[in-house]
């Protein structure tokens, strides 16, 4: 008999807990079946198996970091927008590491919640964009590059990629400084 109160958001929420403790590629149904202290077969009323798991664990994560993404910027355009947002996806990337890694996955076009929650999170990036006078596919190029630079920076920091002794956060501070440069000039073609 399936636990009283248990949901599907409550599902993905204990997966969520599991993939930032323990990392997204750990991520089981047995896993959060056991943090919720229920059987396995369980969780099938709720979620269509792992891959259905993974695909909500997507929107919810695509939605956080969005709002993260959204509060940082609100008000702000050009480099004090780039620089919020930067330092919200960082920070992001950094508390809730499992869940982030679930933002990386495409959406599939059969489904309709990860695909909005994508869009969303990529208009807010475009948003930002804007105040550099960069729209269609020059707008999706310069998204492609900030995220692409982003993510490598993130992504090495998690694994301590970084043996140097300099300031992380001054690296990362030059990065976000480079890329507001590189969008100021971004090329026309």
């Amino acid at each position: 008999m399936p636990r009283a109160g248990l949901t599907p958001a409550i599902v993905v929420a204990e997966a969520a807990r599991v993939a930032d403790e323990h990392g997204l590629d750990r991520l089981t149904l047995a896993a959060v079946a056991q943090q919720l202290g229920v059987t396995l077969p369980s969780l099938y009323k709720h979620v269509r198996g792992l891959d259905g798991l993974a695909q909500q664990l997507a929107v919810r994560a695509l939605t956080e970091l969005t709002e993260r993404l959204t509060d940082a910027t609100v008000g702000l355009s050009g480099t004090a927008a780039v620089r919020a947002m930067a330092s919200a996806y960082r920070e992001y990337a950094r508390t809730h590491p499992g869940s982030y890694a679930a933002t990386l996955r495409a959406p599939d076009p059969g489904h309709p919640a990860h695909v909005a929650a994508a869009e969303r999170s990529v208009r807010v990036v475009f948003a930002v964009l804007a105040a550099y006078g960069l729209e269609g596919d020059r707008a999706v190029d310069a998204t492609r590059a900030l995220r692409s630079a982003l993510h490598g920076f993130v992504t090495l920091e998690a694994a301590h990629g970084f043996g140097l002794p300099q300031d992380l956060n001054r690296s990362y501070d030059l990065l976000v400084d480079a890329l507001d440069r590189s969008l100021r000039t971004w090329p026309e073609n």
